[in-house]
């Protein structure tokens, strides 16, 4: 047993696991399953649920119903179930031997008030209970719901027993209490093993946290049992577990007769209460066992009468104080009473009876432990009795008589006491703890939103000792005469501009090639639109009568077909006399020669050179020939069929179907063709006849003339199309049918004729209004973004408009299209059309462009900024957000939902992806309206081109023997082997989930589905003949199909909801291909050549490596590439590309070594060379003329092109015997020039990059994620652009709207983060408009059950956050007092706090959020943030700059304010190494905190021990845990005083409702009813809570909160109050259990990065954005100081200039890279320390380097030498400029903190970031 549980906790402990946001990153609206055991033990282990002392049993009900009600108000979908194997695995840790048993009966008394309740609030939650995870019932429940993921407890404890301080001063035998937690965290662990035996991920419910509308937890990936070597059986499995003391069954069962006996007497008393009953009950079933005490039964029944007729309010009552030998007599009758009860709940008759009997399930509250032994201590001399109604007196009589029969005279003695000398008790007043009184504000702008709150005001404050000697220093600072001005230009010398200028021309022409890439003008020069101003005023009412007059004009087009036919005559004429002339002649004399050249090609070459051809010919001659050559493709076509259909054995039917489609397809377009002849349309008509196609219509033909070539047509060899007209169509001609949707001509839109819905986005734009758009990826959104531009431009001068895109990626595309479509002249110098700005680089001038093209961050920055709200600001008219559904992400979606409050214009927020957009479009609405604006919302549901979607199994064995020769006329993957077709409908497995909107069919999908109902329908069911496909037009359109889809999905969907149905038959039939999939025996890639011989490899399918590339060979044979694979794990897809690299390289290889005709060509060119080194050494020996050293003497012209000839002519040439040889590589070398290609080669191996990522670039293979080299990235996005790479392994930075065109996307292997809504965003990279007319989608090692959970999944909704945080109020105050209260400040405010609804999705309203806001400025008021007036004071600069790391900055400032970096920096000089350990711990624990998942004992042994890193952060020192303690403890009173505020003003009812299943507790209330419903006076209850739920308080717990998690926790409903906004840090371990992950003073101290991945639980490929994001802080930290001094060395830059360490490395080297280090101008980025940044002339990195350095150590050991040497001068030569009376004395005291703080912290960042670049290097 030991040995399998060791096997199973490390098999545990090697699992993958990702913190993600629940429901935004994962789940969205999946079903998963609540394992119940673990959500009780979450619940149960809260240490303010009373269970030693008492036993608050509806405090626990309440903490259970406020977790579940948590997920679903963020619209999660579970189930919950409960294994009976798990049932003691609820008891937390140490719980004591008495208190054990009121566990298991809390667990039976919650799941049986679950069962009972939760159908009528939330029917969708349904709750199960299974014998164990290995139940086969559980199985088959598993199936059938369709389960995404489970969520339960892995039994770790964030905190190792020996260290707990829940243990701390109690008598614990450690040793039990880790075996007992062995134990649990076993058998966990087991269940957990056996649900990832079955294909289910886990979430884990500890260390879940809420935040906001997120849900942020621990996603453990799971891996297959063949690698753990573990085995479950039933009785392993339930025998892991034996608990602690639990009371066993030692007592004979209740009967069902006995509990009937029981009922009765209770209806007599007219109750109708279980929990009466389930009292009465155990009561007697234990005085039948052994003698008790009367009074026990007595205190025991008025407990549950007071529960019945007490309000819950009044029951808050402390523990009575007994004495040792009582207590044990108390808690071994409880211990028996909790045990019965327990036991008579587990009767299978219990429930039965109890619902036949209509009693009211209420034992959620069954027994409050401190009220039942407060009435047994007061029962002694009666004073309970006294009290009670004569009413209650009488029931308690009856119930006694029921519980414990006695005789009449002690009855009396027991009872009859008189009630009237009793005095009635006094009402009790509600705790009032001491009120915080607020300090005085006051702001002519917030005055009026925050008038309706009523507070205290205290006049003034007192400020600690400690703070004053500090705001000494700080006044100081402020008052000193040296004045900055952070925007003032800075001077540069002609070198500088020089620079300058050399970097933007490189950014630029980086930019131009990119651009190149993107619109195809690959060695040509880009020629963007010129823009002129334009004088219409009125652009929006014109357009919009155009566009009228445009759809009057079509209408008459219709209406006069004989005009029309005479104007087509008239066409035709021309063209005849155009024939006449030289120009025709010419164009036909050019098209006879090509054609001659044409048809020496084969077939399926010259159809590819004709149709190219004829798409690059200008207009004019396309306007002569363009008949004839389509008539020639058409006859090329008709040859293939012909040599097609002769072969008889049936493998070639595919294609014979391919290129018919491709015959009817380019008949159906002739007719527009212009040029037709009578003998063209004669011929083509029969050419339909003898194919039986259906019948196209033709124009009369006024003109023939004699065709240029023979069309041989052969027709009486031509085999006819076997299907019906319709049928052929929906089979094999979908993806060509016409797509145009209520298409038309628009004056506005010059390159295509918009469709309906794209026509309304213009009238909504040139209207000025916002616009909500939301329309699938390639179905046309791309051009809103580029007529909005263009609006602006053609405007004037001055307005901007500003695009607002997720990534970086993204903005660099969307800069490159803005270069190649638009430029302008301008009048004035620094203007230009467009910029980028990102925390990275800038390109061009962000403040002086019209298109800035940026990221969030950077644009709320900008909006923020003081000295823009003048200028810049005022001037945006437009922003587009494009993928707009990231405001749902969980990192930095607040600061979409903050732009969209703030945007002080129109707006156009663009998606493919939105669960919600009614919701959405609803709050967007209202918050536009605010701000004047109006808002359409615009939606499409339909893709240009389908998807078609297939399930990849690869062969058992593969032999590579090169690429195979590709396929013709075929599209989709149908017919490979391994490639199994997916129908959408196939996918609709859980009935649950409904259709989802975008659940598109393609023309064949529809008859498919019709001939499916066909088959299964019954009379019930029937399928309507409107359906039958025969009544479709003859030649079908995509508009025709929609319709149809439209009808069949109706239909289907009535049928889904009813269960009589055939609909299941439905998807099981058209399941079949992929259920039924099989994988092949053997796959050889290119059977043909049986000149390569190689022996098999056997596969394991679930080897990504190793599958891929023969998955890719079949996409090859059917010409499906270029192909993106997703892959979700960075590491992945570079191990993926290597592989396939690697295989490659091996397998030519071998070629080389085994090739007869590889080694008869290598011969050849050994010839070759042999023969041109003979001949060159003669002409070597020519002598060159003097000044003409590039012209040979001798050699004339003809002469050097007759070489040039033969050279050409030779074959070996242009051959490299090194290059990759033809069918081992991707490549398509055809499509970009070998110059372009060695630029781009020498570009990236200046770069250092790793041999194998060229050597894959060259095989025509990519990767793209986050963590590659920038440079990389671009070329491998314009290189696939191209098409010269055809296979890119990528993460998710390709699915966001990156313009990367592919025939296939590949998803390939399963992840945390392959989600619905990822899906749709990377499946719309396949079949992108323009490019391909269909899009194959593969899945490459996922379940079935996942492919269909990815296809039929409703997208996420859009959840929000809230936006009004703290930081966002104190960066509101900056822009206000900084730029004078302009109008743009003030109004932007305004518009803000006008809001309706601010919270996205939250349920905070507008009273709680102004409340909020009102004490967040009071927050900052009281930590020296804010003046009284609203002016920003001290470090509000800093905390500002920090507002990505909220709540981080401002424990930062309290520790700035309270002079803790003053002590610990004060020895920076004398103890420089122990000062900087101190302040990384210290940072540590303030920024970017991970808490650790793991700490067992068998971790920290096996893993931490043998690492170098600590992994467990160390403790804060004392000094400083002290200042934040207090911190959180004066934050606490705030936010305290901000509820107890907000309850006085808007809450009067009662607190009495259960969250979850809205049951009312306690007595009535209500105003109606004269009992009196207060506890008895003699029974001392505690004043009731006001701000705490009074559910809570039944554990004694008054409104005195220990902790703001407390506070939040525990709240009253109806109060809004998100922990995760009030500024604060938990501290460990005082405040918080779970200790923190040391992984940045890990590095810091070792700087190994495979520790910090196998210690840490990092993954490598993020350790690099964890460490520059660190980095990043502090660099804002050291530049705010410096601006906060006044160091002019050292300030004065822009803050969203600031980089972290690597991405200025990565900076760094591009400037090295440019020939010359370089200035940092506005593409640069900010140095190591702000005095390098601010300094003219001087680089990121400092002085220009003169020589190269040996080793890139010696060099950044330089670097840091020299700064620190650059700083220390320029802190010593900082001029006080202090007035004359102050004492030198006192100043330099005064200047040394700061200066030292400033020192320490750059010391810090230097030191930190060496050892970043040298891991990076």
């Amino acid at each position: 047993m030991a040995a399998k549980s060791s096997k199973l906790l490390h098999w545990y402990g090697s699992l993958p696991a990702r913190r993600v946001d629940l429901v935004g990153d994962y789940a969205g609206q999946e079903l998963f399953i609540v394992e119940g055991d673990g959500l009780l033990l979450r619940c149960f282990d809260d240490p303010k649920i009373d269970f030693t002392d008492g036993f608050q049993l509806l405090h626990a009900v309440y903490a259970v119903e406020r977790f579940l009600q948590g997920l679903l108000q963020r619209k999660c979908v579970f189930h919950l179930v409960f294994f009976e194997t798990h049932k003691e695995l609820c008891i937390p840790r140490a719980t004591p031997p008495a208190s054990r048993n009121k566990y298991l009966l809390a667990r039976a008394i919650i799941v049986r008030h679950l069962e009972v309740h939760l159908h009528a609030s939330h029917p969708a939650v349904k709750i199960y209970t299974f014998s164990s995870v290995l139940d086969p019932l559980f199985q088959v429940y598993l199936q059938a719901s369709g389960a995404y993921f489970i969520m339960t407890h892995d039994g770790a404890n964030p905190c190792p027993s020996n260290e707990d301080p829940q243990l701390k001063g109690q008598e614990f035998d450690i040793g039990s209490i880790e075996s007992e937690e062995m134990r649990r965290r076993v058998m966990f662990r087991s269940s957990i093993f056996a649900m990832i035996d079955q294909g289910y991920n886990i979430a884990l419910i500890d260390g879940l946290e809420w935040m906001d509308t997120k849900i942020m937890t621990t996603v453990v990936e799971g891996i297959r049992k063949s690698d753990a070597a573990i085995s479950i059986d039933e009785a392993d499995y339930a025998s892991r577990f034996t608990g602690g003391e639990i009371r066993r069954d030692i007592r004979p069962q209740v009967s069902e007769d006995s509990v009937r006996s029981v009922l009765e007497e209770v209806s007599k008393l007219g109750a109708r209460s279980e929990r009466l009953l389930l009292t009465l009950v155990a009561l007697k079933a234990m005085e039948t066992q052994s003698v008790m005490d009367a009074q026990f039964v007595t205190a025991m029944l008025i407990q549950t009468l007071l529960i019945a007729h007490t309000s819950l309010s009044s029951r808050r009552l402390g523990m009575p104080a007994i004495d040792r030998s009582k207590r044990r007599e108390l808690d071994e009758f409880l211990a028996n009473f909790v045990h019965t009860s327990a036991r008579i709940l587990q009767q299978e008759f219990w429930n039965d009876l109890c619902t036949k009997a209509s009693l009211e399930c209420d034992i959620n509250d069954m027994i409050d432990g401190r009220l039942f032994v407060t009435v047994w201590t007061e029962l002694a001399d009666g004073s309970v009795l006294q009290m009670l109604s004569s009413g209650l007196r009488t029931k308690l009589q009856g119930l006694l008589d029921i519980a414990r029969p006695m005789p009449e005279t002690q009855k009396q003695r027991a009872l009859d006491r008189s009630v009237s000398k009793i005095p009635p008790a006094a009402p009790l007043k509600p705790y009032k703890s001491d009120r915080l009184t607020i300090l005085p504000f006051s702001h002519f702008v917030f005055d009026k939103h925050l008038q309706p709150i009523s507070i205290t005001v205290q006049a003034s404050r007192n400020v600690s000792g400690r703070s004053a000697k500090v705001f000494q220093e700080v006044s100081h600072w402020h008052n000193a005469k040296r004045r900055l001005d952070p925007k003032a230009a800075i001077v540069l010398s002609d070198r500088d501009k020089m620079r300058a200028m050399r970097r933007n021309q490189f950014f630029m022409a980086e930019m131009a090639s990119y651009a190149a890439s993107l619109t195809g003008v690959t060695g040509k020069i880009l020629e963007p639109e010129l823009i002129t101003v334009s004088e219409d005023a009125k652009p929006a009412k014109e357009a919009v009568e155009r566009t009228k007059e445009n759809r009057d004009t079509s209408k008459q087009r219709k209406g006069q077909a004989t005009k029309g036919a005479s104007n087509a005559k008239a066409i035709i004429a021309a063209n005849v006399a155009a024939k006449g002339g030289g120009v025709a002649d010419k164009a036909m004399a050019a098209w006879k020669t090509v054609r001659a050249n044409l048809d020496a090609e084969r077939l399926q070459s010259r159809y590819r050179k004709t149709k190219a051809y004829l798409r690059d010919l200008p207009s004019d001659k396309r306007a002569i020939v363009q008949a004839e050559v389509e008539y020639y493709i058409i006859c090329t076509l008709l040859k293939m069929y012909r040599i097609l259909s002769k072969r008889t054995d049936g493998t070639n039917q595919h294609q014979i179907d391919g290129v018919t489609a491709l015959i009817f397809s380019a008949i159906r377009g002739l007719p527009l063709a212009k040029g037709l002849t009578k003998t063209i349309i004669s011929q083509v008509k029969s050419i339909i006849q003898a194919l039986r196609l259906p019948e196209v219509e033709f124009p009369t033909a006024e003109i023939d003339a004699k065709l240029s070539f023979d069309p041989d047509l052969c027709l009486s060899e031509v085999q006819s199309v076997a299907t019906a007209y319709h049928e052929f169509q929906l089979l094999h001609c979908g993806p060509y049918m016409d797509r145009n949707l209520d298409s038309m001509p628009d004056p506005r839109v010059k390159t295509f004729n918009p469709d309906g819905w794209q026509r309304k986005v213009l009238d909504e734009l040139d209207a000025d209004r916002s616009i909500f758009v939301v329309a699938p990826t390639s179905a046309g959104k791309t051009f809103i973004s580029f007529y909005a531009m263009e609006k602006v431009l053609r405007r004037n001068d001055d307005s901007i408009l500003v695009y607002v895109a997720p990534t970086k990626a993204l903005v660099n595309q969307i800069g490159a299209e803005i270069q190649a479509r638009f430029k302008k002249a301008y009048r004035h110098a620094g203007r230009s059309v467009w910029a980028i700005h990102t925390r990275d680089y800038r390109i061009n001038n962000p403040s002086g462009c019209q298109i800035l093209v940026t990221v969030p961050h950077i644009l709320q920055i900008m909006l923020l900024s003081p000295s823009n709200a003048k200028s810049w600001s005022r001037k945006v008219r437009c922003i587009i957000f494009d993928e707009i559904h990231s405001i749902g992400q969980a990192e930095d979606g607040v600061v979409w939902e903050q732009l969209l409050l703030l945007a002080p214009c129109p707006i156009i927020a663009l998606s493919a992806t939105v669960g919600n957009p009614e919701q959405f479009n609803s709050w967007l609405t209202s918050t536009q309206r605010s701000s004047g604006f109006d808002v359409t919302m615009i939606t499409h549901q339909h893709r240009y081109s389908d998807l078609r979607k297939f399930i990849y199994e690869p062969p058992r064995q593969f032999s590579f023997t090169g690429l195979p020769e590709p396929s013709f006329g075929m599209l989709g993957l149908d017919g490979l082997d391994g490639l199994a077709f997916v129908h959408p409908v196939a996918s609709l497995v859980n009935k649950s989930r409904g259709i989802p909107q975008d659940l598109s069919l393609e023309a064949r999908d529809c008859l498919t589905l019709w001939k499916c109902m066909c088959r299964h329908q019954t009379k019930a069911f029937p399928v309507d003949q409107t359906l039958d496909p025969d009544g479709l037009p003859q030649v079908l359109r995509k508009a025709d199909i929609i319709e149809w889809e439209k009808k069949l999905k109706a239909l289907l969907k009535s049928w889904m909801l009813q269960e009589e149905s055939p609909f299941d038959k439905i998807v099981e039939d058209l399941g079949k291909p992929m259920n039924q999939a099989r994988p092949p025996a053997h796959y050889t890639s290119r059977p043909e050549d049986s000149s390569v011989t190689t022996e098999a490899v056997t596969l394991d399918a679930d080897d990504l490596y190793r599958t891929t590339l023969p998955l890719l060979c079949k996409l090859q044979e059917r010409d499906a590439l270029p192909a993106i694979l997703f892959n979700y794990d960075r590491g992945k897809c570079e191990r993926i590309c290597l592989s396939i690299v690697k295989q490659l390289r091996d397998a030519e290889t071998n070629m080389k070594e085994t090739s007869q005709s590889w080694k008869t060509k290598i011969r050849g060119y050994e010839q070759y060379l042999a023969s041109k080194s003979k001949q060159n050494p003669k002409k070597m020996a020519v002598p060159k003329k003097k000044g003409k050293a590039n012209d040979d003497e001798g050699t004339s012209k003809a002469d050097k092109m007759q070489d040039a000839a033969n050279e050409e002519a030779n074959p070996y040439a242009n051959f490299n015997p090194d290059a990759p040889v033809e069918g081992f590589h991707f490549a398509n070398i055809a499509k970009a020039e070998a110059a372009e290609l060695a630029a781009i080669h020498k570009e990236l191996n200046r770069r250092n990059l790793a041999p194998w990522l060229m050597e894959s670039l060259t095989r025509g293979i990519g990767v793209h994620h986050a963590g590659m080299n920038r440079k990389y990235r671009q070329a491998v996005e314009m290189l696939f652009r191209k098409g010269f790479l055809r296979v890119v392994i990528a993460t998710g930075t390709l699915a966001l709207g990156i313009n990367m065109p592919c025939a296939t996307v590949i998803f390939s292997g399963d992840s945390v983060f392959l989600t619905a809504l990822n899906f749709r965003q990377a499946a719309g990279r396949a079949g992108r408009r323009g490019f391909d007319l269909l899009g194959n989608v593969v899945f490459q090692n996922l379940s079935t059950a996942k492919v269909c959970r990815l296809l039929s999944s409703r997208l996420p909704d859009m959840n929000g956050h809230f936006p009004v945080t703290t930081t966002l109020v104190l960066r509101l105050f900056s822009l206000l007092h900084e730029s004078g209260n302009t109008k743009y400040a003030v109004d932007a405010i305004n518009s803000l706090l006008s809001q309706p609804r601010l919270y996205l999705d939250g349920p905070a309203f507008k009273d709680q959020v102004l409340h909020h806001l009102r004490f967040s400025i009071e927050y900052l008021r009281r930590h020296d943030l804010l003046s009284a007036e609203g002016v920003p004071l001290n470090f509000a600069g800093l905390t500002s700059h920090l507002y990505y790391t909220e709540n981080s900055s401002f424990t930062l400032n309290a520790l700035l304010k309270e002079g803790y970096f003053h002590e610990l920096c004060s020895e920076i000089d004398t103890a420089e190494s122990r000062v900087l350990r101190q302040l990384m711990i210290v940072m540590a624990h303030l920024f970017g905190r991970r808490p650790c998942r793991h700490s067992d004992q068998e971790y920290i042994e096996n893993i931490v021990k043998r690492s170098p890193s600590i992994v467990f952060l160390p403790q804060l020192p004392a000094s400083a845990a002290q200042i934040l303690h207090e911190h959180n403890e004066q934050t606490l009173q705030i936010f305290t005083t901000y509820v107890r505020t907000f309850v006085d003003q808007h809450i009067d009812r009662p607190d009495n409702i259960l969250p979850l299943t809205g049951i009312s507790v306690g007595g009535s209330n209500n105003g109606n009813d004269s009992t009196d419903n207060s506890m008895p006076a003699s029974l001392r209850p505690l004043p009731p809570t006001l701000i705490r739920s009074p559910f809570v308080a039944l554990s004694g717990h008054s409104d005195i909160f220990t902790s703001i998690s407390d506070l939040c926790s525990t709240v009253r409903s109806g109060v809004f109050l998100e922990e995760n906004v009030i500024p604060h840090l938990d501290i460990y371990p005082d405040e918080t259990s779970t200790p923190l992950n040391a992984y940045l003073y890990d590095f810091y101290m070792h700087g190994d990065i495979t520790a910090l991945e196998t210690a840490n639980g990092v993954r490598k490929s993020d350790v690099w954005f964890l460490l520059n994001d660190f980095s990043l802080v502090l660099a804002t930290i050291q530049t705010s100081l410096a601006n906060f001094m006044k160091i002019p060395e050292a300030s004065g830059g822009d803050m969203e200039d600031l980089v972290g360490g690597g991405d200025e490395s990565n900076n760094k080297d591009d400037e090295a890279l440019m020939g010359d280090s370089g200035y940092g101008s506005a593409a640069s980025s900010v140095a190591d320390g702000p005095i390098a940044t601010s300094l003219p002339g001087r680089s990121a990195g400092g002085k220009p380097k003169k020589k190269v350095e040996e080793s890139w150590e010696v060099a950044a050991d330089a670097d840091a030498q020299k700064e620190e040497e650059e700083e220390e001068a320029a802190a010593a030569a900082w001029d006080d400029g202090d007035s004359e009376d102050e004492g030198p004395q006192t100043v330099a005291e005064m200047e040394q903190g700061f200066l030292r703080i400033y020192k320490s912290f750059g010391k810090l960042k230097r030191e930190f970031d060496l050892k970043f670049r040298a891991m990076f290097a």
